[in-house]
């Protein structure tokens, strides 16, 4: 996975290979399957480039229909669906070894007034100084070094505020601070990607925290199946960001989880959903 910042935004530069036709480069990466916020952040980027730049998302639904393989680039193909006068969709199809691995619909829409209400930011949350580094946690708490983390995650300074334990009483919540390890280019567009890459951080294993497993264990069989995001208003990606994670549901070997990101001050910047694939496995 990118290690820097930089190598973060040279993994959102696409290749375009025709009108509508891009190419996403991989990173180097231990794991074996293409982390899917890269996926989604790739695609986010992809539909960009088709897009007016008055026009900014403010929602993706997306769906992850095949494990995608860090060993060879993916091909994205735009759909221009609609251009109206205050709205813009794209469906955005990913394509890998001739094969479809994943769909997403995105909308966009011109900056307009409006009401205007936000949840406020939860209290109690202890200052990212304060907090640990995830590496050192998962390194503690998952089958994987926090020298495997730190490198996995490197592009990303994430701090545990609340750190997982399946012996917490209560609802599976958890809570993250987020940002870039350094500054970002000040384009908008880059920053929402971000936001879709780091949203897929951590969100399906809520909904493992209060059973008795490991999220990543060989016992566990895991995969983001769908992800939905709703982007309310301007963050930046390389500031401090509060990500609220809940669990309202588990069954019949499926996940539900929901996300918020807050910015420091605490303006709500976006939402997410996610549901996917928890299935326990026989010892």
């Amino acid at each position: 996975m990118p290690r820097t910042a930089a190598e973060l935004v040279g993994l959102l530069e696409l290749e375009q290979l025709d009108t509508d036709l891009f190419r996403g480069p991989q990173p180097e990466t231990l794991r074996q399957r293409s982390f899917g916020g890269q996926v989604l952040a790739q695609a986010l980027g992809a539909a960009y480039r088709t897009m007016a730049p008055e026009r900014v998302a403010h929602s993706l639904n997306a769906y992850f229909l095949r494990p995608g393989s860090p060993a060879s680039p993916i091909l994205y193909v735009v759909e221009p669906t609609r251009d109206g006068r205050a709205f813009s969709q794209r469906r955005v199809v990913g394509r890998q070894n001739g094969r479809p691995i994943f769909s997403m619909v995105c909308s966009f829409h011109i900056d307009e007034g409006g009401l205007d209400h936000a949840d406020p930011l939860p209290v109690g949350v202890p200052a990212p100084e304060d907090c640990r580094p995830a590496a050192d946690v998962l390194g503690e708490r998952s089958a994987q070094t926090a020298e495997f983390w730190e490198a996995e995650w490197g592009a990303l300074d994430v701090r545990y505020a609340t750190e997982p334990s399946s012996d917490r009483p209560g609802p599976a919540q958890l809570q993250l601070w987020i940002r870039t390890e350094s500054r970002l280019p000040d384009d908008p567009r880059l920053h929402q990607m971000v936001l879709a890459y780091l949203s897929d951080i951590s969100l399906l294993s809520v909904s493992t925290l209060t059973h008795p497993v490991e999220f990543m264990s060989s016992r566990m069989q895991a995969a983001s199946i769908d992800h939905a995001m709703w982007f309310h208003r301007p963050a930046r990606a390389d500031e401090w960001l509060l990500y609220d994670q809940t669990s309202p549901s588990a069954s019949g070997g499926l996940g539900f989880s929901q996300g918020r990101l807050f910015t420091a001050d605490g303006t709500l910047a976006a939402s997410c959903a996610q549901q996917g694939l928890i299935r326990v496995l026989d010892a």
